[in-house]
This record gives structure tokens, sequence and C-alpha cells, in this order.
């Protein structure tokens, strides 16, 4: 059997380190830290030094370190966690104080990932004190990027900003190139979350050039997906897809499942943006399993979301309602309204407790300097006492002076302990402050929450785009509700080779404007399906008396209805018959300069003093002709330089233009000419044209 001391010598030649590193690297072999863990619990101590037991003792700490990090790459939380512990069970009983903070900094950063937000800023706060304590710079920088990291994940940007901007100076102080490409990479995505995309664009570009100079592929890669992520704000989509797919060729051969996740995440948002929804779907699952298997329980949140959204396309409600519920449940795990609230009161309890270390350390200085002058002048006494004189003078003038320093100290504490008391008064009025706002933070994001449930329902009952594109392959559809819900809606239906669709505004946007388009859909849907009717006017007809029928259960009186333009297109020889509420039918003929209009009855869908029959129209399209319906949207929007009205006759200009475009590239147009038009006033109401060209 080997010697002890035989033994130690294996162990350091395994083990070499400088000083306890900050992160350990991730390459660092699993079996390799278990054989030093291993080692360091079976070595005999009784022949060892101090000086070697003490080495010993660091071995293992640093071991189990390593795994605890190690296992973090591979996303095994529960593990890393285990062994963070053990580490710093180890270090807290040694006194280690860098290795401490080292643990709390590593544990903060798994519940981090896990989204426990409160533990994370805990475990930082406590890291920072004890870096700050032994004035470990590169570890101050750390804990300075890595609570930066936490408000950033809460949506607090500016707090976050700041603490990034604090860490970047100290990594330019030490030279560090990976700090400083991290500082540049994540301030760059703060200001992509505050609109100052050149900025972001600046910062994270920089950040990429260290990042590729050091050779660091994580960090390459997360530098292209933030450039990505800037493309695909601005709808850049093959730009944005191009960076997606270079940042996950990155990654090849390291074990970041979470990383990865994030990369194949954005690539289905673009393909989805496209409308390419069975190769974003498959993207998506993918990425779903790597960021469920992981237990990133944000990314979880997130992919699930777009996850609903992609079998709602599909019109796969069944999987598009468990997706979403899986969307909601992660979201709520988070926990986000008392985890902001104690990151809240951990940062100023930190800031307060440094204030009064600073007042300690000050006071105590100013006590120093009082006992100076007192020794200063009881010699200055004894060398004079011959001189009584002098003697008496200089006692009653230090008896004054011990008068008035007394007196002044009393002062100064009855002062202390009154900003003490306001300090504690403020801290416990802030706290209370914090409590209401929360409160009606909970209360608002439950009605936030029902109508984002009822925005799901709404959007149960509008015809998925996948469907419109099977029957009107040649179509675009721009719809942008006002609010979360929406007055407007598109509806479609078939009957053999018809295939009826249209263009409706229901009175008011929201909420209330959302309620009255169920009753509208209903109505549409059972005059086709359960009356049969065929022809347009006919259609409208039963739909008003359907509705009306609706309101009339009411106790008071409602007007509430819609306006809409209703087609009935025969795929077969292009035929189309027509017929409107208030709204019109444009065409624009292959070749023409003008909006052909047919009018509408001036009526609506609901109660109306002079009502009759509505009109309907039989139109002959031919190929290469444009039909246009849509809501007043559009051409009631204020801006524009001098803040005035679209206007219709504007609106039908832009629509004469863009008919000469590919239909695909025409609902970008519009909507690129209603953003430039709207500018910073508000949207005034909801958004619905359809576009089809024969």
């Amino acid at each position: 059997m080997l010697h002890s001391t035989d033994q130690l010598a294996i162990l350091r030649a395994m083990l070499t380190w400088d000083d306890m590193i900050y992160i350990s690297d991730p390459a660092l072999d699993f079996e390799l830290n278990l054989k030093i863990d291993s080692l360091c619990k079976i070595i005999p101590q009784d022949d060892l030094s101090e000086e070697e037991k003490e080495y010993l003792i660091k071995s293992r700490s640093y071991a189990l370190n390593n795994l605890g990090n190690l296992y973090t790459h591979k996303g095994k939380y529960h593990q890393a966690i285990s062994y963070f512990q053990q580490s710093l069970a180890i270090d807290q009983e040694k006194g280690y104080q860098l290795s401490i903070a080292n643990a709390y900094n590593n544990m903060a950063l798994v519940y981090k990932k896990q989204g426990k937000y409160a533990k994370a800023i805990e475990l930082q706060t406590k890291g920072l004190k004890i870096r700050e304590a032994i004035n470990y710079q590169q570890g101050i920088a750390h804990s300075l990027h890595n609570i930066g990291s936490i408000y950033k994940a809460q949506g607090d940007y500016s707090t976050a900003t700041n603490y990034f901007k604090r860490s970047l100076i100290i990594e330019k102080e030490l030279n560090n190139q990976e700090g400083i490409a991290s500082s540049y990479n994540v301030i760059g995505e703060m200001f992509k979350q505050q609109e100052q995309l050149d900025s972001a664009q600046l910062y994270i570009s920089r950040g990429l050039e260290i990042r590729k100079s050091i050779g660091d592929k994580e960090g390459i890669s997360n530098s292209l997906l933030d450039l990505g992520n800037l493309e695909f704000k601005q709808e850049k989509y093959g730009q944005a897809l191009a960076y997606y797919q270079e940042s996950l060729e990155q990654l090849n051969g390291l074990e970041v499942p979470s990383n990865k996740a994030n990369c194949l995440h954005n690539m289905a948002l673009v393909y989805q943006a496209r409308g390419a929804y069975s190769q974003a779907l498959k993207l998506a699952v993918h990425a779903f399993g790597l960021a469920e298997s992981v237990g990133q329980l944000e990314l979880v949140s997130d992919i699930a979301k777009t996850l609903s959204s992609l079998y709602k396309e599909q019109g796969n409600t069944r999987l598009a309602l468990q997706y979403y519920e899986r969307h909601i449940q992660s979201r709520d795990s988070l926990e986000s309204e008392r985890n902001k609230r104690e990151v809240i009161r951990q940062a100023y309890k930190y800031e307060y407790e440094k204030q009064a270390s600073a007042d300690s350390i000050k006071n105590a200085e100013a006590k120093k300097l009082t006992d100076a002058q007192l020794t200063a002048q009881k010699a200055q006494l004894e060398k004079e006492e011959t001189q009584r004189y002098a003697l008496f003078w200089g006692l009653g003038l230090l008896a004054l002076f011990g008068g008035v320093m007394y007196n002044r100290f009393r002062l100064t504490k009855q002062q202390r302990d009154i900003i003490e008391e306001q300090k504690n008064l403020v801290e416990d009025q802030k706290i209370e402050v914090e409590e209401a706002h929360n409160q009606l933070s909970v209360k608002n994001q439950e009605i936030l929450d029902s109508i984002v449930y009822a925005k799901r329902i709404q959007t149960a009952i509008l015809p998925p785009i996948r469907l419109v594109k099977e029957y009107l392959q040649n179509s675009f559809i721009y719809y942008q509700p006002k609010d979360v819900v929406a007055g407007d809606f598109y509806w479609m239906e078939t009957v053999g080779k018809i295939v009826y669709f249209a263009a409706a505004d229901c009175t008011g946007h929201g909420v209330p404007g959302a309620m009255v388009s169920v009753i509208c859909v209903n109505g549409l849907n059972r005059a086709v399906r359960e009356f049969e009717l065929r022809d347009p006017a006919k259609i409208l007809d039963k739909t008003r008396e359907l509705v009306i029928k609706e309101f009339e259960k009411s106790e008071e009186e409602v007007k509430d209805g819609m306006d809409i333009s209703l087609c009935a297109l025969n795929l077969k020889n292009n035929e189309l018959h027509w017929s409107g509420a208030n709204n019109p039918l444009w065409i624009v003929r292959l070749g023409s300069d003008e909006i052909e209009e047919i009018k509408a009855n001036k009526q609506p869908i609901g109660q109306f003093d002079l009502a009759k029959s509505f009109t309907s129209h039989v139109v002959q399209l031919n190929q290469g002709d444009t039909l246009y319906i849509f809501s007043d949207g559009f051409p009631d929007q204020f801006g524009g330089e001098k803040g005035k009205k679209y206007k219709s006759g504007k609106f039908k200009r832009t629509l004469v233009e863009l008919s000469k475009q590919d239909i695909s590239t025409q609902k970008q147009l519009l909507k690129n000419e209603f953003e430039d038009w709207k500018g910073e006033n508000e949207q005034l109401d909801d958004v619905c044209i359809i576009g089809v060209k024969i």
C-alpha cells in the first residue's frame, strides 16, 4: 500500500492551479475530478505536515467546485448544487473566504438558470460582500455582471445596464479580454431591449471581435445569436437565420444543451415568420426537449409558447392548448413578482449595510483623531507642570474642550439614532409601498392573464393562415389589433368550389369589441352552415337577424353590431359574388392605375332604423386582378408630419401602387407604410386588410 506522502505526490501530479479560479474550465474531465475527490478522502493524514493537510483540504474543495461547474454546463442543476454545497461546507469550516465567495457565485448562477431569482440575488450579494472585503477585483466584476443578469432577466434593463457598465470598468482595468467581451455583449443586448439598435450592433460586434481573438467558441456563439436577434427584430429574416446557423455551428463538440436550445428556438421563430410551419415545428420540438432536459424554466416557457402558436397555425387545437398551458405553468413557476420584491429588498439591504459600514469606519477614525489630540495635550501639560498658571488655563481649556466634545458626541449619537430610526421608517414604508404595488401588480396581472386567455379564445375562432393559404394561395391578411383582443376579425368558410371570406369591423375595440365579434362570427357560421345560405346578401340578412336576436335578450337596448365586406369567390371560373355592410370592395384590374369600387349598403349588421335587405353584386375577375376588403382602421389612423388622418384617397393610391408587387410583399409594405405613418402616435383602431390576387 502506498504511503500517504506518495499518495499526496500522485495528487499533486493530478491537480494544478495557481489560485482558486473564478469558474473552472468546462472542459475539465469528470473522471479526473472524481479521482481527486476520492483520493483526498482516503489519504491518511497522520503522517502529513500541517501544510500538506491544508493542501489536501484545498484540493478536495477545488475538485468538488469543478464538478459543480461541469454539471452546471451539462444542465444537471440538482447535482451541481450538491457539489457546490459540499465545497462550501469545507470552505466555511476552514474560513477560505475567496472560495466561499466563489461557491456562492456558482450556486447563484444555477438558481438563476432555474428562475429562482430571489435565491440567486441573495447568494450573489453574499459573494460580492466577501469579494469587496478582500478587495478581489476580478470577483467583484463577475458579481456585478451576474447581479446585472438577474435584473435583466426580470426586465429591469436600466438597472441591469448600470451593473454591467460597473463590471466593464473593472474588467478594462484588469485587461480581462473575456470579461470585457461578455460585458460588451450584454450591454449591447440592453440597448436592443431599449430600441437603440445602432448602439446594440456596435457593442455586440465589439464583443464578437474579442471573442474571436481569444478563441472562445461558446462566447462567439452567444454573440452571433444576439446579432441574429437584432436582424430578426428588424424583420431581416435571411440575415437572422444565417447568424443563428453560424451560432449553432460554434457549439459543435460542446455540451451546452441550453445554448443549443436557444439557437434552435430562434431558428424556429424565423421559419414561423416566413410561414414555413413544418420546419419551424421540427426545430421548436427539438429545442423544447433540450430546454426541458436541463430544467431551464424561462426557456421552456418561451418555447412552449412558440409551439402553441405553431400547432394552432396547423389547426391542431389540442396540442396548441397543451403547450400554452405548459407555457403558463412554467412562467408562473418563475414566481416573478415574489422574486422581484426579494431582489429589490436584497439590493436595498446591501447598499444600506455598505453605507452603515462606511459610517462606522468614519466614526472610528474620528475617535482615533480625538484620542491622539487628548494624548498630545496631556503630554504638553506634564512637560509644563512648573507653569502653574498655564496648567490651570490648560486644564480649563481641556475641560471646556472635553465638554464641547462630549456634547458634540451626544448630539451626534442622537442624530445617528434619529437617522437610524428614519432609515428604518423609510425601509418599512418602502416595503409597504412595494407590497401595495405588488398587490396591485398581481391584480393587474390577473386581469391581463384573463384578457390573454380571451385572446386565445378569439384567436381560436379565426381561420388558421394555413387554411386560408390552402384555398386562397395568392393572398395576404394584414391583421393588427389595437389591443390584446380586437373588434376586427377575418372569417372564411368553404362550400365545394366556393370560398367565402370576409373582413369585419365590430363596434369598438379591445374587450367590448372582441365580445361583439364572437356573436357576429357565430351569426355568419350559422347562416352558412345551419341555414345553408349561399348568396352573400342573404348571408348578411340572416346574420343581422341572428345578431339582433342575441342582443334582444338584454334588458337594455343594445345597438352594437358590425360593418363587413363579404366575398364568395368561385375558384373554378373566378366569378365573385359580393355584398357589404358599410365597407366596400376595391378591385385593381391588371395594368390599371385606378381603383374599381363597389359600394356597400349604408347600414350595419345590427339595429338600424331604416334597415333594408342587403344587395348582392356579381363581378367577373380575370387573372392578374387584385381585390381588397378591409376595415377602417388603416385610413382613419392619425400620423404623418401634420398628425392628420391617412384618409381613403391616399389609401387607394397606396393599394394601386402595391398591386404591382408580389402579393406576399404587399403585406410587409402595407405594414411598413402604416408604422411609418403612425410614427409615435397611438394606434387608434384595429386594422384588418385582406388582399387576393387572381
